[in-house]
């Protein structure tokens, strides 16, 4: 359990379910939603064991990660990488044979790009790593869509936007609390090469686009009234936490006094109540 990481695995479900009742416009399938449920739930443990086979050295280096079970020998690498392979392949199949094919190759997707693309090349090489990074945890709001329709449209896309523009200012205050676990081990996340005014100013510009694109789903005719007043709300929230961050970046408060972990935690709130109002919507229209 502890190598598929079950509390970013929440997230990703809350952003693939209630995309699932906006493709149906109502109650999708319950089996289909158990269904992609749990082929998410084993396509995202398998990325995310595989991430801590090839993340041991410096995992073993860090604070916040010295208590993973390879780090502590609670399990040997190689079962590591059997169990992340396995559920890779499990996963898939699952997908496919049950709910259908255009799910299961975004799901592998999703998870190679996770390990390939974020974990092998860009995490220890460059500042952007959680930008494009990114991209992986954005697929489950077109896996939810695809996994009703078996197609795609704009609003997966809308949404998908949402979530890439979310991941970095979701992410980026976390760094900039633990940047001196970062720093020892080498990762360049943003808040390790640039002074936290940098961080903050760039925190306040994708939390921007990430708002706008947010309310891009209403003149489109995706959503109702009720979705629109939530995003608004809900991102005006996010703007004004973001908007003093920065504030306080740029009188150059630190330590516990700078709050970055206040937006952090406000992101997961958000991300959660506007995903609620998308599950919502359909029916108050």
């Amino acid at each position: 359990m502890a190598l598929t990481k079950p509390r970013i695995i929440e997230l990703l479900l809350i952003t693939t379910v209630p995309v699932m009742f906006l493709a149906e416009q109502g109650v999708p399938n319950l089996k289909l939603v158990l269904l992609t449920c749990v082929g998410g739930y084993l396509s995202a443990g398998g990325a995310n064991a595989l991430n801590m086979y090839i993340d041991r050295d410096i995992d073993a280096l860090m604070d916040r990660t010295s208590q993973r079970p390879l780090v502590t020998g609670m399990v040997s690498p190689v079962e590591c990488l059997v169990f992340g392979i396995t559920l890779a392949i499990v996963s898939t199949l699952l997908f496919g044979f049950t709910v259908n094919w255009l799910s299961a190759w975004l799901s592998l997707g999703a998870l190679l790009f996770y390990v390939v693309v974020y974990t092998m090349i860009l995490k220890r090489r460059t500042s952007q790593n959680i930008v494009w990074g990114g991209i992986a945890g954005c697929l489950p709001v077109l896996i939810g869509w695809s996994a009703v329709t078996n197609s795609m449209s704009w609003a997966p896309v809308i949404l998908f936007g949402v979530m890439f523009f979310w991941t970095p200012p979701h992410y980026w205050p976390l760094s900039m609390k633990v940047k001196e676990d970062y720093a020892r081990v080498g990762v360049p996340m943003l808040p390790v090469i640039a002074s936290n005014k940098v961080v903050a100013r760039q925190i306040v510009i994708y939390s921007w686009v990430m708002v706008v694109v947010s309310l891009l789903l209403q003149p489109l005719g995706y959503t109702g009234w009720f979705y629109t007043a939530v995003a608004l709300a809900a991102g005006g929230m996010w703007l004004w936490e973001a908007h003093g961050l920065q504030n306080r970046a740029k009188a150059e408060v630190t330590g516990g006094k700078l709050k970055e972990m206040r937006l952090f935690h406000w992101s997961i709130t958000y991300v959660s109540v506007l995903f609620l109002a998308i599950a919502v919507d359909p029916f108050l229209r």
